[in-house]
């Protein structure tokens, strides 16, 4: 085996190495019931993520122009509380974040299709411990979204 194969394939991730070994694993959401691409599709990594700074960098403009009155440690605790806040209230209302509106996703459940407020503060717990969000399974749902049972898709 050559060394560019051996190190391709470790930063490829267990998914690559298993469909290259031969098992289908199918695409992200068809367990789900959800389309490939498109409206409805599960939402991908780099959406998820630029969302998610979107609403971390307003969460802290918040917390560093109206509640701590500079920048220091307490900046960033009170931006939490703040995240906290703007989620548990934005997803279960609506279903998105500013942050997720400007990338075009939406939190969904699969039965219902809006979020609940108890589902939403679940969710936004959850994601606030970060571990829980750091988890993913095979149609890329963290485990904050497997215990919530939502999913978060594309607008």
């Amino acid at each position: 085996m050559d060394k560019r194969q051996a190190i391709g394939s470790w930063l490829s991730g267990p998914r690559a190495a298993m469909e290259e070994a031969g098992a289908d694993l199918g695409y992200p959401g068809e367990q789900l019931g959800l389309p490939r691409q498109g409206p409805g599709s599960v939402a991908r990594p780099g959406r998820r993520l630029g969302a998610l700074a979107v609403d971390w960098a307003v969460c802290m403009l918040i917390a560093y122009g109206l509640i701590t009155d500079g920048y220091g440690q307490s900046t960033g605790n009170w931006a939490l509380l703040v995240f906290f806040v703007l989620s548990a209230l934005t997803v279960g209302t609506i279903g998105s974040t500013p942050g997720k509106r400007i990338f075009g996703l939406r939190v969904i459940t699969l039965d219902t299709k809006t979020v609940s407020p108890v589902r939403s503060l679940v969710r936004t717990l959850l994601l606030c411990l970060a571990v829980p969000a750091l988890i993913w399974d095979r149609d890329g749902r963290g485990l904050h979204d497997r215990l919530a049972r939502t999913v978060e898709v594309r607008i």
